[in-house]
Order: structure tokens, then C-alpha cells, then sequence
């Protein structure tokens, strides 16, 4: 299996190489220095991190009094809870963003209830909004996050406490506090690496110049005034950015030590009064309320619309699933050839190939496609390969996600069954057949699942050049609601959700039938 395994993922993690760095490569060539970056681009830097920042705290400490309900309390429909806690992370931005101003817009319910109190509106757009869209896309990531964490800790602890009668003070600062210095740090690093690439969201809620990111400064330098020159400056400083919190977040690793325990299944830790049980009660409904508003009143206002879409959608919906497929079909095999490879090598050199691999996290769909064109500019017109430069670029940046699915699971494969395939002589595509992809099947179909939704919905990689002959749904979806065209928008918004929560359960249910024959 290693010298099958070291071609492919070879040429799979050049392929990877080559567009991360080739871009950022042809990002840097046009790009003409610092010199070009305008004061106004300095205050886009400034908010950028301003807004990274805010969302990153924010979610990270709302986050920790859900997950500590979770943690402590056994109730009816808590794993369905926690279960629907994974669906924003796949559900489209914009159909996201639709839902929160359907509750904090304008016209949206809460500032019907304001007006109906005598007191101000909300006003949705800006900081504020973003920082509302950024809190619904990861507080319930940054919940799963930490919830993992209290997971972690070995049940024998609260054991051990409950036996020493110690209080709920002892036991957050003996116990949860020092899990939560080592979890907190990774959560809010992710979550501001994910915002400090964000671009659906300020497209849709930024409100004006005050309020515009680097992302957005690179779209509309690239979009709005073609200036290829100005758009490689400000690419070239987002990648800069991006390396520099890779690094650190890689710097602030800070494993708990609390020791093994026995590795029987946790109970819930020890509660007490009934002051902490109505505080879980309080924070488990605000959080449930909080992401199910938006979503039940996109449904409720696009349902009705839903059967008189015109052609056009239906046809910028096909696009969408034909650039889902096509990603998830590459970043599938990215990831197998790459996780093959790593698995393949001795440690070190394993993990050396699964840190570079990984240069595709700290590369923006923006900056990644403004180097595309650059590169492919001068020798055929990017607009007519719109498509698949589209999923091309989905399927880059979800190989990391499909990489760290597969990775656990073929490291056991190899540990559990490599010497005796050796043996038997199985090696290079008959291992394949007969030994991995039998077992690692309902990972792969989970990762599919995951790249599929993530493409369907995705608006920032299709943005830079797509044909506006030829859009895609959240395209569409953007039209419909910049024109005012509520109704249309609403019915578009309920088929993108739909097709995106499709392609991920119906790509999913694959690896449940006959995973393990």
C-alpha cells in the first residue's frame, strides 16, 4: 500500500501546493508593494480584525454557558439538539443572512416589536449586523467545541469531587476552568480565521465604507473597477494575515492535563441548585430561539413561493448541484490520495505533508480565485470556465475539512490491517477496493456531504467572474434581494436550503449501507 499511496497523494498535494502558493505567487507578481494599499485599505485591515475580534469573543463566551447546560443536564431531545447544532455550519451564508433580517432587518419582527413598544429600531447593518450573522454562523461550532472539551474530561474527576464534597466553586476551578484555558484559545482562533475571511456576510450586511473588510475591498477592486494592480495588493496582505493567525493558532496549543481515566462513558457532571438548573434552562432556550427563528421564518416565507420559481432558478439550481458534485468528487480525492500519503510515510514525514496540505486553510476563496485569473488571463477568457474554476476552488478549500475526516480513521486502518494486506499481497488499487474504501466508506460519504453543501451555497468563489448569463443559486438569491424582489428571494432562499441540507443527508446516507462490508 505505501508505493501505491505516494504517487497519487504526490501529485495530489502538488496540485494543492500549486494553487495556494501559485496563486498567492501570481497575487504577489501584480501586486506593486504596500505603496498601493490606500489609507481607505488600512481602515478595511482595521475592521477586519475589529470584527474577527468581536466575533471570535463573542461566540466563544456565549458559547460557554450552552455547552456547560449540555454538559450537565440529561433531557429529552438533547442529542437532536446537539445533532441540529452542526446544521448552520452546512447551511448557505446567504440563506443565513436572509433569515437574521427577516428577524433583526428593517422590517423584521423584533423591530416590529420595538415599534409596537414606542422604542428605536435596530439598525441591522454595519458592525452590529455582522457581528449577529458572524454569532449564528459559530456560536453553535464554538459549542461543539467546547462541549467536546467537558466530553473530555474523565468522568472519574467529578467522581472524585462528588467524594471530596467539593462545591460548584471547587469544581470549576479545579476542574472546568483549567479545560477551559486550554479550549477556549483553539475555538476563538478558528472562528476568527473564519471571520477574517468572511464575505457573503459583509457583502450583504457591511452598510458602506465604514463597515468593509479586505475580502470585500478585494471584490470590489477586482469586480467594480478591474484594477488587477490594487486587488493583488490587498490579496497579498489578506494571505499575510491569514499565515500570521495560522501560525499562532498553531503557537497556542495547550493540551489539559488531566490524565487518562478509564475510558468508560461520562456521566453528567454534578449540578447544583435550583438557580444553575434555571440558568441551563435559560441558556439552552435563548441559543435554541436564536438559530431556529431565522430559519423557520425564511421556510415560512418561502414556502409559499417555492412552486412558482421560474425556469431560471431552476436552472441556476442545476449549476449549483453541478458544481457541489464536482467539487465534492475532487476534494474527495485530494483528500484519499493526501491522507493516503501521510499514513504512507514515517511520522515525521507525515506530518510535515499534512502541514502543508493544510496552507489551503489560510487561503480565502478571494484571494485564491483572484490569482486564477490572473494566471489564466492571458491565455483564455476566465468567464467562459467560471464553473469549474468554481468548483475547483470549492474543492481546495474543503479538502482540509474532508483531510482531518479521513485522517483518524485510516491512521487505525494502517495501525489495525497494514502489515496483514502486505502479507497477503494486497497493495495499490486492490488494497483500495478491498481493505480502505470499504472501511473508511461512511467517513468519505460524510466528508462528501459536508464539501457538497459547502459549494452549493458558496457566493464568494463564483463572484469574482461567473457570467451573469450563466449564475448559480446564491447568485440568484443576491439578485433577487438586492432588486427588493422579497417574494422571489424568500422562494430561492428556501430551494437553496433545501438543496444544500439534499446533497449533504442523501451524499451521507451513501456510507450507511453496507459500510463495513
Amino acid at each position: 500500500m505505501r508505493v501505491a499511496a505516494r504517487l497519487p497523494g504526490g501529485l495530489a498535494l502538488a496540485l494543492v501546493l500549486a494553487l495556494a502558493l501559485g496563486s498567492l505567487a501570481a497575487v504577489l507578481a501584480r501586486s506593486e508593494g504596500l505603496g498601493r494599499v490606500t489609507p481607505a485599505d488600512w481602515a478595511a485591515v482595521r475592521f477586519t480584525l475589529l470584527q474577527a475580534s468581536l466575533s471570535a469573543v463573542l461566540s466563544t463566551v456565549l458559547a460557554v454557558p450552552v455547552a456547560r447546560a449540555l454538559a450537565r443536564r440529561r433531557f429529552a431531545g438533547r442529542g437532536l439538539m446537539i445533532a441540529a447544532l452542526g446544521a448552520p455550519f452546512i447551511l448557505p451564508v446567504i440563506v443565513a443572512v436572509m433569515g437574521i433580517l427577516s428577524i433583526f432587518g428593517r422590517a423584521g419582527a423584533l423591530n416590529a416589536a420595538l415599534a409596537a413598544l414606542g422604542l428605536p429600531e435596530l439598525r441591522v447593518y454595519g458592525l452590529q449586523g455582522i457581528l449577529i450573522a458572524h454569532l449564528f454562523l459559530n456560536l453553535p461550532l464554538a459549542v461543539r467545541m467546547i462541549l467536546n472539551g467537558w466530553a473530555a474530561i474523565p468522568p472519574e474527576r467529578f467522581r472524585l469531587a462528588a467524594s471530596l464534597d467539593l462545591g460548584p466553586r471547587d469544581l470549576w476551578r479545579l476542574i472546568e476552568y483549567p479545560m477551559l484555558c486550554a479550549t477556549l484559545p483553539g475555538a476563538a482562533l478558528a472562528i476568527f480565521l473564519v471571520c477574517l475571511t468572511s464575505f457573503t456576510v459583509i457583502l450583504m450586511m457591511g452598510g458602506g465604507p465604514a463597515a468593509t473588510t479586505l475580502e470585500l475591498a478585494i471584490y470590489q477592486a477586482f469586480r467594480m473597477e478591474f484594477d488587477l494592480g490594487h486587488a493583488a495588493s490587498l490579496a497579498a496582505l489578506q494571505m499575510a494575515l491569514s499565515l500570521a493567525v495560522a501560525l499562532v493558532s498553531l503557537m497556542a496549543f495547550n493540551p489539559t492535563a488531566f490524565g487518562a481515566g478509564t475510558g468508560r462513558r461520562a456521566d453528567a457532571p454534578p449540578h447544583a441548585g435550583r438557580l444553575a438548573l434555571w440558568l441551563d434552562v435559560f441558556w439552552l432556550c435563548a441559543c435554541g430561539l436564536f438559530l431556529a427563528l431565522p430559519l423557520l421564518t425564511v421556510l415560512l416565507a418561502g414556502l409559499p413561493f417555492l412552486p412558482g420559481l421560474g425556469a431560471s432558478l431552476w436552472m441556476a439550481a442545476g449549476r449549483s448541484v453541478l458544481v457541489a458534485l464536482s467539487a465534492t468528487v475532487l476534494a474527495l480525492a485530494l483528500s484519499l490520495s493526501i491522507a493516503l500519503l501521510v499514513t504512507a510515510l514515517p511520522r515525521a514525514a507525515g506530518r510535515v505533508i499534512d502541514g502543508l496540505a493544510m496552507l489551503a486553510l489560510t487561503t480565502s476563496p478571494l484571494v485564491l480565485g483572484t490569482g486564477l485569473f490572473l494566471i489564466l488571463r492571458p491565455h483564455l477568457d476566465p468567464v467562459a470556465f467560471a464553473l469549474p474554476i468554481a468548483a475547483l476552488v470549492n474543492a481546495t478549500m474543503a479538502m482540509p475539512f474532508c483531510l482531518r475526516i479521513l485522517m483518524p480513521e485510516l491512521t487505525t486502518l494502517r495501525t489495525d490491517y497494514g502489515r496483514l494486506s502486505e502479507s497477503l499481497g494486497l497493495q495499490g488499487l486492490t488494497a483500495l477496493r478491498l481493505v480502505i474504501l470499504p472501511r473508511l466508506r461512511r467517513s468519505m460519504a460524510f466528508a462528501g456531504g459536508l464539501s457538497a453543501a459547502l459549494a452549493a451555497g458558496d457566493l464568494g468563489a463564483v463572484a469574482l467572474f461567473a457570467d451573469p448569463q450563466y449564475p448559480t443559486l446564491p447568485m440568484q438569491v443576491y439578485a433577487l434581494a438586492g432588486a427588493y424582489r422579497s417574494n422571489a428571494a424568500a422562494g430561492a432562499s428556501v430551494l437553496l436550503m433545501g438543496l444544500s441540507f439534499f446533497l449533504f443527508r442523501a451524499i451521507d446516507q451513501m456510507g450507511h449501507r453496507d459500510a463495513d462490508a
